[in-house]
Parts: C-alpha cells; sequence; structure tokens
C-alpha cells in the first residue's frame, strides 16, 4: 500500500511541475519497455523503435489524466500505453497500403509490379491479367487526379478516416445518405465544398463529426459517384478499415 501511495504522490506532484513528470518517466522507463514489449513482442530499443516514444508519451499523457479517486494509477497508464500503441499500429497498416496505392499510379519497368494493382488482378482473375493492371492504373491516376482537385491527396484520407468503430459507422451513415440525396453531391462538385450543414440536418450526425472527416467523406463520395469500378470496393478497404473492422461492409 506505500508503494501505492507514493507512486500517486509522485504522480500529482508531476501534474503540477514538468521537471517531476519528466523524472517519473525516466524512472518507470522499465515499465514503460515492458507494456511496449507486450505489444510489440519484443524488447524496444532506445533511439531507433517508435514504438517506445509513443509509450513514453502515453505514460506522460496517463500522468496528466490520472486521479487517485479512479484507482491506482500503473493499471492506468498500461492502458494508455496499449491504446496508443493500437492507434499507431493502425496507421501504420494505413499508410502501408497508400503507399502501395501511390506506387500504382507510377509507371514501372521490367518486373517491378506494383502490389496494389497485382492484388486487384488476382481478384478479377477471369479477366487478362494484363488488361486489369493497366485499367486499374488508369482509375488509379484518374482518382488521383480528382482527389487533387479538392485539395485531397490518398495520404490525407488515411490520416482523416475515423479511427474508431462507432465514427466509422457514423460517417457511413452520412455518405449514404448523401449518396441518397443526390443534389448534395452535385453541390460538392460545383462548389469543392462537402455541404456539412445539410448532411448534419438531415442525418443527425454532429457537424463538428463530419468536419473531422471532411476529407475521408469526400474522397468516399468522389469514389462513389465517378465510375470507378475497378477500385471502389478495394479502396474503401484501404482506407478505412482497421483490423478489427476490416470486415465491415462498405458504406
Amino acid at each position: 500500500m506505500g508503494l501505492r501511495n507514493d507512486i500517486a504522490a509522485r504522480v500529482r506532484a508531476a501534474q503540477r511541475d514538468a521537471h517531476r513528470a519528466d523524472d517519473l518517466v525516466r524512472d518507470y522507463l522499465p515499465f514503460i519497455k515492458a507494456e511496449t514489449a507486450k505489444f510489440t513482442g519484443r524488447s524496444p530499443q532506445e533511439g531507433s523503435d517508435d514504438e517506445l516514444g509513443i509509450a513514453m508519451f502515453a505514460f506522460h499523457e496517463a500522468v496528466m489524466a490520472y486521479d487517485a479517486r479512479r484507482g491506482a494509477f500503473l493499471p492506468l497508464a498500461a492502458r494508455f500505453i496499449k491504446n496508443r500503441l493500437i492507434d499507431y499500429r493502425r496507421r501504420e497498416a494505413r499508410h502501408l497500403t497508400v503507399v502501395s496505392l501511390d506506387s500504382a499510379t507510377d509507371e514501372t519497368d521490367g518486373d517491378e509490379r506494383p502490389a496494389l494493382v497485382d492484388q486487384i488482378a488476382t481478384e478479377h482473375s477471369d479477366m487478362d491479367e494484363g488488361m486489369v493492371r493497366e485499367a486499374t492504373r488508369k482509375e488509379i491516376r484518374e482518382l488521383a487526379a480528382l482527389l487533387e482537385t479538392y485539395g485531397v491527396s490518398f495520404a490525407d484520407v488515411a490520416d482523416n478516416c475515423p479511427k474508431q468503430d462507432r465514427t466509422l459507422e457514423t460517417c457511413r451513415t452520412a455518405i449514404r445518405y448523401a449518396r441518397e440525396h443526390f443534389e448534395l453531391i452535385e453541390q460538392l462538385e460545383a462548389t469543392g465544398k462537402l455541404p456539412l450543414a445539410a448532411i448534419a440536418s438531415g442525418t443527425g450526425v454532429e457537424r463538428k463529426t463530419l468536419e473531422r472527416h471532411r476529407r475521408y467523406l469526400v474522397a468516399m463520395l468522389l469514389i462513389y459517384t465517378n465510375g470507378f469500378d475497378i477500385i471502389r470496393d478495394h479502396l474503401y478497404k484501404v482506407v478505412s478499415a482497421a483490423p478489427e473492422v476490416a470486415g465491415g461492409d462498405a458504406a
């Protein structure tokens, strides 16, 4: 019990003093490394593993959020670390796939084969692979050019897509509503701006949620209404599905 009281006192002091907060992070670095290793399955290395830096930041966040009335500090810190590392893993998965998507817009020589183009080609095995690959490249280039006119890139969409199941479903509701009310799509195409007020009013989704994921919503609406038949479903999975929600239906 004394140890618990001691760390609680140190956390309260750290909440008021940045230097004490830094000292606390340093002193509990073995704990932070252990929690990181539980997640990654290996011992993290200082200065080379992003996961450790994220875990240290999460520990500091836990210090700032701690309230002794809600229980012990270390279990709270462990949850913060795990949640931050999960978010990081999701972002990395999205970026890796978006890099694959971006590479498909480049011309290739010899035997180099962009991953996304090859993957889509195998999904359409009943068609000539070369034809599918070329058609896929063409659609991706066209989509990239279209998104650029709205100030959006593939990487923007990956960064802006919902991270939580509930928020993802909320965005799907907004997308379905806009697709069912084509005047909203026409307004988007005419003005270059997403009609947030009309979508919020028609769906009950908070406008601030729509604004927070505006680039993601713009991209999805353009994909679903501009005839990108080959990559539509595939791209939806690429930019929106974290591992836990990848099995969900497209909007």
